[in-house]
């Protein structure tokens, strides 16, 4: 039993930092149709980053995770103006594929700056734990978890409580409406993909910490984000959480009961289970045909 309840912590906690990993990539396509192939290279981006920074300065890389979380927004508002807007104005269909070509540079260019060698920040708090009884937690899974929850929070307060989260519904539900109230829906979309680039700050920061990492690493990680948010429902923020929760706890019974290999295949398998059994994901709703372009 003190086993099982371990596992089901531990996989609660990387369920948290999952459900901050996926927020952006879901609210992205949730707004603006958009599946954004380049959010998992961003968040290794942030990563490098903050292990950079770290490794200059010594500062917790937890902490620069709040540093990263701004430059992530500029660097998503600087990415929609130049690249995404103007290919989803000229066709919806190849931002897609604009984003994943993104991610292709992007990792290219990690490589020529940072090398394609494994990194990962290890602060000082890196192998301490928290006993409580016979139950130990990782200092590092927790504080990144805590991070990740706090700034979900503070996604949900934003969207729901102020006149930005407003707008962003207004257009998702129906811009030429949201128009007509006087909300300027370009620039609404582009604060919307920004704060989505935004959500991969922090991300990054707790990824330098818990896994290794390199440039291409985020092939693996486009493949967790993706069966996070297939399992809660595309778009459903509270879905991704679920769906993050969902992952978490399969990968750690997988890892600690099986195998640690196995564990890798557990997110494709949920993908697999998820289309077949229950397409639109846990909280998700059927898309009609004759309204999936509306």
């Amino acid at each position: 039993m003190t086993l099982l309840v371990q596992t089901l912590i531990l996989g609660l906690l990387i369920g948290g930092i999952y459900a901050l990993m996926s927020s952006g990539f879901t609210l992205v396509f949730g707004v603006m149709k958009i599946i954004n192939l380049a959010h998992a290279a961003m968040i290794v981006l942030a990563a490098f980053f903050t292990w950079w920074v770290w490794d200059l300065t010594g500062i917790d890389p937890l902490l620069l995770g709040v540093v990263a979380t701004p430059v992530m927004y500029g660097f998503g508002w600087v990415l929609y103006k130049t690249v995404i807007a103007r290919v989803h104005r000229a066709d919806h269909e190849l931002a897609m594929v604009a984003s994943f070509a993104v991610a292709i540079a992007a990792s290219g260019v990690m490589s020529l700056v940072w090398g394609t060698e494994l990194r990962a920040a290890t602060p000082s708090y890196f192998n301490t734990s928290l006993e409580i009884g016979s139950i130990v937690v990782p200092h590092a899974q927790l504080y990144a978890c805590g991070g990740a929850v706090a700034l979900l929070l503070g996604l949900y307060v934003l969207l729901r409580r102020t006149f930005i989260g407003r707008a962003i519904k207004a257009c998702a539900e129906n811009r030429d409406s949201a128009e007509l109230v006087g909300i300027n829906v370009e620039r609404t979309m582009a604060q919307m993909f920004a704060i989505g680039a935004a959500t991969t700050g922090f991300g990054g920061a707790a990824l330098s910490v818990i896994y290794q990492f390199f440039p291409e690493s985020h092939f693996v990680w486009i493949g967790r984000i993706l069966c996070v948010v297939i399992l809660g429902g595309l778009g459903s923020l509270a879905g991704a959480a679920l769906g993050a929760a969902v992952l978490g706890v399969g990968e750690t019974i997988t890892a600690i009961y099986i195998d640690t290999q196995w564990a890798t295949t557990v997110p494709y398998i949920l993908i697999i289970a998820i289309l077949v059994l229950r397409p639109q994901g846990l909280l998700g709703e059927r898309m009609r045909a004759d309204g999936a372009h509306a």
